[in-house]
């Protein structure tokens, strides 16, 4: 039976998620996106996850607080191609949605994401809001998506 383990980011991480990066680069990920993903996990995961199956690092995501706090706001979601589309990405996202609504104040999801994957966050509840056309860059369109917290 397949064991699930959805634990916090550690340094020792890094090296095996710029790996996930980069597998699912460019079919997801602009080339240029490898700098912000670096300078995130150095300076801003503090609520950034790891899923292992098995004892495997298969994915990752995190989320982060807008600065006033009414706001959660899901981040850099990524996952070994192999294993994109086995309820692994439901089950962080079921994780980390549990995480926001155990934080007191927040009243608001979102998801900054591509045309490659708004439609997964839409399962979960999450309305789309924005388009941005080659806003990472040329053919990565920002799609921008919330909803009330209370409402997932």
């Amino acid at each position: 039976m397949e064991q699930i383990n959805i634990r916090r980011h550690e340094t020792r991480d890094s090296a095996r998620l710029l790996t996930l990066l980069r597998l699912n680069t460019p079919e997801y990920f602009s080339p240029s996106e490898e700098a912000d993903f670096i300078d995130y996990l150095d300076h801003f995961a503090d609520q950034y996850y790891i899923l292992e199956l098995n004892g495997e690092i298969l994915g990752c995501g995190g989320f982060n607080l807008s600065e006033d706090g009414k706001m959660g706001k899901i981040s850099w979601d990524i996952f070994h191609p192999d294993s994109q589309g086995k309820g692994l990405g439901t089950a962080l996202t079921k994780f980390r949605i549990q995480k926001m609504k155990e934080i007191p104040g927040i009243e608001t999801i979102s998801v900054r994401t591509s045309q490659m994957a708004y439609q997964f966050y839409e399962k979960f509840g999450l309305e789309l809001r924005e388009v941005v056309k080659d806003y990472w860059e040329v053919g990565f369109d920002l799609y921008r998506l919330d909803r009330d917290i209370h409402l997932i």
